[in-house]
C-alpha cells in the first residue's frame, strides 16, 4: 500500500472509530467543537421524493367493444416480476381502462418457490384473464 493510500485509509479508519463516515466529517466535527454553536451529527432523517420517470406501455391488442369503449388485451407466455410490477403501475396510472390478460399457461407458478400461479396473481390484482384465446364472451361485449 502506498504512503498516500495508507494515510487516506488511516484518516478514514480514525474517523470511523469516532463514529463518522469520513475524515471530512471528523474534521468538521472538530471545527464545530471549537465554536459555541449547538449542533448534532446525523440526528434526523428527511423524507424526499425521487422524481417520477414517465414510461410508456404498448398493449398487445386493442378491441373496440360494442359500446365503443376500448378493451386492452395483453398476451403473456412468461410473466416475470418486471412484467407484474409494470402491469400494477399501468393499472394504478390508468384506473379507468379495461386491461385484460391472456396467459399461455395460467397455472404456471410465479417462481419455483411460489405457490401463486399467474392466474392467482391476476385474480388477486383485479385483472380479468383467460387462457390461450380470447373468450367468446369478451368478443361479444
Amino acid at each position: 500500500m502506498s504512503k498516500k493510500a495508507f494515510k487516506k485509509f488511516s484518516i478514514r479508519a480514525l474517523a470511523r472509530s469516532k463514529g463518522f463516515r469520513s475524515g471530512l466529517e471528523d474534521t468538521i466535527s472538530e471545527q464545530l467543537k471549537r465554536t459555541d454553536n449547538t449542533w448534532s451529527y446525523e440526528s434526523e432523517k428527511l423524507k424526499y421524493t425521487i422524481p417520477e420517470r414517465v414510461a410508456s406501455y404498448t398493449p398487445d391488442f386493442i378491441l373496440i367493444k360494442r359500446n365503443g369503449e376500448k378493451m386492452y388485451i395483453e398476451t403473456k407466455g412468461r410473466f416475470t416480476a418486471i412484467d407484474r410490477k409494470k402491469h400494477l403501475l399501468v393499472k394504478i396510472s390508468n384506473p379507468d381502462i379495461d386491461l385484460r390478460i391472456l396467459f399461455q399457461t395460467p397455472n404456471n407458478k410465479l417462481s419455483k418457490a411460489s405457490k401463486t400461479t399467474y392466474a392467482n396473481w391476476a385474480d388477486k390484482n383485479g385483472y380479468l384473464w383467460a387462457a390461450k384465446e380470447i373468450p367468446a364472451a369478451w368478443l361479444e361485449e
